[in-house]
């Protein structure tokens, strides 16, 4: 593990629990999958490195851009596959093969990643076989210079 990956870790940990609120990004209050990895990367960097702007539950449907994976891509260094991660990469999900990719969480092992869980809170899940499959990319947060 990274020292970056090693405090992304122990910091997604401390949400674990935390309300699902749709564009919420505040611990132990309410956060989306979006405002989980906003909320690591503002206690890690200080500062979000560009505004996000109002979202709707449905924008991947209806925009059909990838600006999940391209903000993952401004900000992250690109993981190629899953073989290649480590704990406290970011995941990136795609639902369905025709939409864009839309949801995030943070690999804390081999087999678990920590996510804000639609309708329920910040959970750490096995990484089994059905979520393996939806990865569309896999992110690496910079470390501190």
């Amino acid at each position: 593990m990274t020292a970056i990956g090693n405090r992304v870790v122990a910091i997604a940990g401390q949400w674990i629990d935390t309300p699902y609120r749709h564009q919420g990004s505040t611990k132990g209050v309410g956060c989306d999958c979006l405002g989980l990895v906003r909320g690591i990367w503002r206690e890690i960097y200080g500062a979000e490195p560009e505004m996000v702007a109002p979202y709707a539950a449905d924008w991947a449907e209806r925009g059909g851009q990838e600006r999940l994976l391209e903000a993952a891509g401004r900000h992250c260094a690109v993981v190629t596959g899953l073989a290649a991660a480590l704990p406290g990469d970011l995941l990136v999900f795609r639902f369905r093969p025709q939409f864009a990719a839309k949801h995030a969480g943070i690999l804390v092992g081999a087999d678990a990643f920590i996510h804000a869980y639609e309708q329920a809170a910040v959970i750490r899940s096995a990484l089994v076989p059905a979520w393996r499959r939806r990865i569309a990319g896999i992110y690496r947060f910079p470390e501190i210079s």
